[in-house]
């Protein structure tokens, strides 16, 4: 039986969405069930005798033990370090949303859920029309949102559940991820359960590298 595939999104870029979907995987399997996972579209991709990877990517397509193929993972590389549809353009090329959901069929058929980790933060662009939300409605997601515990991210948070919620996606919960060592977080985690409609999914440690 499938269930809905786990969009997972972030306040921020570099906020631990890699290292909560590598967690994710892990615990769907020890609950029993196949999983595969995806990261759609990843820039800062690194040259390889069989083309462009991204390190989040593989650790990704490594944890889910799926024998597809990279493009199904990860459909679109770039090199360039920047937004993905800004690398795309250096590269002559534009992300198509079809060519994504094509990819999500592929390992959905593999595998009763998948893990599909964005890029950026919610409103990053893919195209001059489409993002992530229109992919999220495409292929019917939930959404769970990574939340960085530093200055600022209640307001991120906050707008960020509420983009979710007029873009038409459902918000199932979201995860405080202690992503600044000393910060005085216990007021923050408060504040957020009690201003967002979502759950509390849990509490990641501090841990040096992120995504």
């Amino acid at each position: 039986m499938h269930a809905p595939p786990l969009f997972v999104t972030g306040t921020d870029t570099d906020i631990g969405k890699t290292r909560y979907s590598l967690a994710l995987l892990r615990e769907l399997q020890q609950g029993g069930r196949a999983v595969a996972a995806m990261k759609p579209v990843a820039s800062g991709c690194v040259a390889t005798p069989l083309g462009l990877r991204n390190a989040d990517a593989t650790q990704l397509r490594r944890q889910a033990g799926l024998a597809v193929p990279y493009a199904w993972v990860n459909p679109y590389a770039f090199a360039p370090p920047i937004a993905p549809h800004l690398a795309a353009a250096q590269q002559g090329q534009q992300i198509v949303l079809t060519v994504l959901i094509d990819a999500y069929r592929q390992l959905s058929q593999q595998a009763s859920q998948v893990v599909i980790e964005g890029v950026g933060g919610w409103r990053v662009p893919f195209n001059q029309r489409e993002g992530q939300p229109e992919l999220v409605r495409a292929v019917g997601a939930e959404v769970i949102l990574v939340v960085g515990l530093k200055l600022g991210c209640i307001n991120h948070a906050l707008l960020t559940a509420e983009a979710i919620s007029r873009d038409g996606c459902r918000l199932r919960g979201w995860v405080a991820n202690r992503c600044e060592p000393g910060f005085a977080s216990g007021g923050v985690i408060d504040t957020l359960c009690q201003h967002l409609a979502a759950p509390l999914l849990g509490i990641m440690p501090y841990w040096q590298s992120l995504d």
